[in-house]
């Protein structure tokens, strides 16, 4: 069921994006007096379609993708037959320079307003939840990614890059880990220490053996959701329950807790409890994985900001942008040799897998589906042949030198991004593939 539910929230929130993304080229060309030929979500093969005026609209069976087809335009269709007939007025190629320019924007320009348009109508809805640093008073639990930097559990994170920061998750953010020479200020018994973030540090971070190992707040917590039929609720547990000791030794915070089942896989613990001031032992059998089935309810007091919608325009846009900037980023990292392109790219299944998840979560759905629109359209403004950056950066050399290159320099350059994109495609499948089984 998982996977249908992740490959049914990637194949909804792609068709959505894609049939988006080619609608602006569609508005655009019409709004010129172009004529378009063909508008399709997913690739051959057909499942069906049906023609409309001089459009035939239709469905294609791999839901990867999509396209539209303008006259006299060379695309991925590469139709060299209509260029060899004289331009027609209604066609691409007849067009001035700027008119074309817009069209091949168009779809870049929708994709950007759709995710802009999701994170503020997200930010204005949600807030914005977080933990403030300074009720992160008992420090951090630092897992093994933190040590091998330096960090230690009980460390104070108190300034970012040398500065303070409010938001306990500004110690994870893509600042940090996309940025050169970062480093946190650290308060350990009342040291100040510097430690500092290895530029590479991301491609480890992006390892699937360490995803969700670097920090946490050291937390107190209290026992809440139980699930059905695992040891917590048979033995007795009940939600609001207090768990002070573990096999007589007294425990305060959640990390203290979770480094002792871990080694009590498949046995016998004895708990004491303070349930509303009465103190409660219980003997419970953990499972195979050392877990009892209950979900730990953080103690420390979180904080939600509230937005007006005007606000919320204005940090969501900021965020929606924030994604474009994070793949800028990613990219020099990528090209500087700080992370390996195999842990950096996701292919459909990763997408799947990593973003979206086994469960139907809407907000979550419409997170990544934001994320993925203002992600689409960067990749789609890169300079590469077959992408609507590659078409825009000859277009404006035509505007700029005022000469137009030739029909057969512009169907090599389509051939050539064609098979670029098809090798990348079929890398981040097989990547996907090899992450998912190794």
């Amino acid at each position: 069921m998982e996977v249908l539910i992740m490959a049914g929230q990637l194949i909804l929130g792609l068709s959505l994006l894609v049939g988006l993304h080619e609608l602006g080229h569609l508005l655009a060309a019409r709004m010129f007096g172009m004529r378009v030929e063909q508008y399709f979500i997913g690739f051959p093969p057909r499942v069906f379609s049906f023609k409309k005026g001089d459009t035939e609209y239709g469905l294609g069976a791999i839901p990867l993708g999509g396209y539209v087809k303008i006259s006299g335009m060379i695309d991925e269709s590469l139709d060299t037959a209509q260029m060899k007939a004289e331009p027609q007025p209604y066609e691409f190629r007849a067009k001035p320079a700027w008119q074309r320019l817009i069209v091949m924007l168009g779809g870049i320009i929708v994709n950007v307003i759709v995710g802009i348009i999701i994170f503020v109508v997200l930010t204005y809805k949600n807030g914005n939840t977080y933990l403030p640093a300074s009720e992160a008073k008992y420090g951090i639990v630092a897992y093994d990614l933190a040590k091998q930097i330096g960090l230690r559990t009980g460390d104070k994170i108190v300034k970012i890059n040398g500065k303070s920061y409010k938001d306990f998750n500004d110690i994870r953010s893509t600042d940090v880990f996309l940025s050169d020479n970062s480093s946190y200020t650290v308060d350990r018994n009342g040291e100040l220490l510097t430690i500092d973030v290895p530029n590479d540090f991301i491609d480890k971070l992006a390892d699937k053996k360490n995803a969700g190992s670097f920090v946490e707040p050291i937390q107190p917590f209290k026992v809440g959701e139980l699930e059905p039929n695992k040891p917590a609720i048979k033995a007795g547990l009940k939600t609001g329950d207090v768990i002070t000791s573990v096999n007589g030794k007294p425990i305060r915070f959640y990390h203290e807790f979770g480094e002792i089942t871990s080694k009590s896989k498949n046995q016998v613990i004895a708990l004491s409890i303070n349930r509303s001031g009465q103190p409660i032992n219980l003997n419970v059998k953990t499972t195979p994985e050392g877990k009892l089935g209950f979900y730990a309810v953080n103690m420390l007091k979180t904080i939600t900001e509230e937005y007006t919608f005007g606000q919320a325009i204005n940090v969501g846009t900021q965020r929606a942008f924030q994604v474009v900037f994070d793949n800028i980023k990613g990219f020099g990292k990528i090209f500087r040799g700080d992370v390996s392109p195999s842990k950096a790219l996701s292919g459909p299944i990763g997408i799947a897998q990593n973003l979206f998840g086994g469960v139907w979560i809407w907000d979550r759905f419409w997170t990544v589906t934001g994320l993925l629109s203002m992600a689409l359209a960067f990749m789609n403004a890169l300079p590469i042949p077959a992408l609507d950056g590659g078409h825009s950066t000859i277009l404006l050399y035509e505007i700029v030198s005022g000469r137009k290159p030739s029909d057969r320099f512009l169907e090599a350059a389509q051939k050539v991004g064609m098979v670029l994109l098809l090798g990348l495609m079929a890398f981040a499948i097989f990547n996907d593939v090899f992450k998912a089984i190794f």
